[in-house]
This record gives C-alpha cells, structure tokens and sequence, in this order.
C-alpha cells in the first residue's frame, strides 16, 4: 500500500502528486481496471458539469494531477467520473457499533490480488477542508475514512443497475469527510446531492450517531439502528424494502449475503464485548465468512480498517485480517 500526504491548495497537492509519479515513470493515462471508451468520456462530461457545481475543488485537483502528470484533463476526468458507474470488481463490508464507552467504526475493502501495491493510504490536509486519514483502490476517490472531527464513513458498492450525472460513490465518501463533522451533516449532505452510482454508505461519528444511507441515482434510504440495537451493518447489497429492486442477482457479489450475516450475527449476538478487539475478530473471519478468500482467483481482502472513535484510535491492516495483525496508525491526530 502506498502512502501519500497532500497539503496545500486541492491544485498544488494534485498538482504536486500528478509530477511524484511523472519523475518515477508512471503515467497515469489509462484505468487497469476498465477501458476508456467513447461512452465512459461522454458520462465523466456529463458528471463533471455536476462537480462544477457540487464540488468544483475536485476538479481543481484533478487538473493539478493532469499537468502534474503531463496527461490530459479530460482523460483523467474520464477514469474518476466514471468509476463506479459502470463496472467494478471491488467488494467490501462495513459495520459501526456503539455502547456506553464504545463508538466503533470497521470496514474491509475485498479487491483485486493483482493490484494491490497500487492501492493507498493517504493523509489529506488542504486549505478550507477537514484534514482526514482515508483508503482507498483509485487515487482523489476515497472508499473510507476518519477525518479530524472523529466522523467516519465508508462505501460499500452496488453494482449499478442505472447511472445519472453526478457524485459517484468514491467521490462521495471524500467530499462528506472533508466537508462533515456529523452523521447528521453527512445524511442532509447525501440528500442534496446528485448521485451517479449505486452504493451504500456507513456513517458513524464520536458522539455515537450510526446510519447506512442506500442510494442510486433514483433513491435515497436511510437505516438506522433497529429497536434496542446499537449498530448498522453493510455489504454489497441494497437491504431496504424500496432498495431491493436495484440489486443485480445475476453478478458475482462475492458472498456479500453472507458476509452481511456474520457481522449482523455477530454484533447482534456479542454486544457485552463490543470493543476494538470484537471489530478486528469480525473483519478477520473468527466469527463466520468475512475474508476467507482464495487468492489465487485473484480476489482477496486487501486492507481492513478499524477506527476507534472514542478513544481517537486508528488501526489498519494492509492485507488480509485472518493471516495479519493490526497496526496503530498513529500519524493523524483526531481531535
């Protein structure tokens, strides 16, 4: 896993990270993980015109990217825009959970074997944004995060049925860390915006408000904590009676139904023990499928998160959890 820190103006960080990997040989005028064909150019067009409104400082970054690069705007446009929105292979489970002395936040991002020294960690402060330590499989996107406020979110995501111009789910999760102290700022946040994919996203901050928020381009669910639980849970599914009909039954999820059901089992069933060590058991597949992949179908747990929001904590894992340990990240102060 690479680890980038980006300071300054959106330009000058972009700007500066585009000219880092131009100085080492690496281009960045092509996607691994899908071509960019006529029709990916003409969608990112469209969704730029909804950054432009929505989240212009995006497009600031990406241009100091491109020149920093050497490689045109429009065709990295056309690599983040579109992501998401089209096809992806990245699979992943989110859960948060809380008690009196607990607010737990835990994801595991299940991607590609074969990329995995391209993915990063990377600490973002820049100029009227809340600084935050993110993941993610791309470069700009994010897939989770915790910013400096102690609010965390991540993405699950759905493979999409419909797309629309506008925010998809990596962009997504990187504007409400950067603009959200709250799950409450975060939920009025998705609700204003217009969505380009399909995905759900697991919200929790230092106070102990949970959410999972299902949406696409069409709708916008939002899942509390059911009667006396205290966690939400997501994987690569829409779960909400109005959300159902958009999930894809004829694709590879990589067993996100079952996934879901051990993290709900297991929170649901070991409440007396919710801490930090419960959150790395569940990621690392001590209590039912979770990351027990094969890796030689190329498919693999390639990071696990766990933020501890009460205590202002973050450990990671730059693999799979069932064969490594967690590590404190301790370069980025939450406050």
């Amino acid at each position: 896993m690479y680890h980038g820190h980006f300071k300054g103006t959106y330009f000058e960080a972009g700007y500066k990270w585009g000219e880092i990997l131009y100085n080492h040989g690496k281009r960045l005028d092509f996607c691994p993980t899908f071509k960019l064909t006529e029709d990916k150019y003409a969608f990112a067009a469209e969704c730029k015109k909804e950054y432009s409104i929505y989240y212009p400082e995006i497009i600031e970054e990406i241009k100091g990217i491109a020149e920093g690069n050497r490689v045109p705007q429009k065709t990295i446009e056309t690599v983040l825009f579109s992501m998401y929105c089209f096809e992806l292979d990245n699979k992943c489970t989110c859960f948060a959970f809380k008690n009196e002395n607990e607010v737990i936040f835990g994801r595991n991002s299940d991607f590609l074997v074969s990329l995995e020294k391209l993915y990063m960690n990377c600490i973002y402060k820049l100029k009227n944004a809340y600084s935050f330590n993110g993941d993610t499989t791309a470069y700009a996107e994010m897939e989770n995060g915790v910013n400096e406020r102690g609010f965390a979110a991540g993405l699950t995501f759905v493979y999409p049925k419909i797309r629309k111009p506008g925010i998809n789910a990596g962009m997504l999760i990187r504007y409400l860390l950067e603009k959200c102290s709250t799950v409450k700022e975060a939920l009025c946040e998705i609700k204003r915006l217009p969505i380009a994919s399909a995905e759900t996203v697991t919200l929790a901050d230092k106070t102990g408000n949970l959410a999972v928020a299902e949406i696409n381009p069409e709708n916008k669910v939002v899942i509390y904590p059911e009667g006396n639980q205290t966690f939400v849970a997501a994987a690569n599914k829409f779960n909400s009676p109005s959300m159902t009909k958009y999930n894809n039954e004829n694709i590879d999820d990589w067993r996100a139904e079952e996934r879901l059901v051990t993290a709900i089992n297991a929170l649901k069933n070991n409440a007396e023990k919710y801490s930090v060590k419960l959150a790395e058991d569940i990621l690392g597949g001590k209590y039912g499928f979770m990351c027990q992949y094969d890796r030689k179908t190329n498919a693999d747990t390639v990071w696990s998160v766990v933020y501890d929001l009460k205590r202002k904590q973050i450990y990671r894992i730059e693999g799979n959890p069932s064969r490594k340990k967690f590590n404190e990240d301790s370069r980025f102060i939450i406050q």
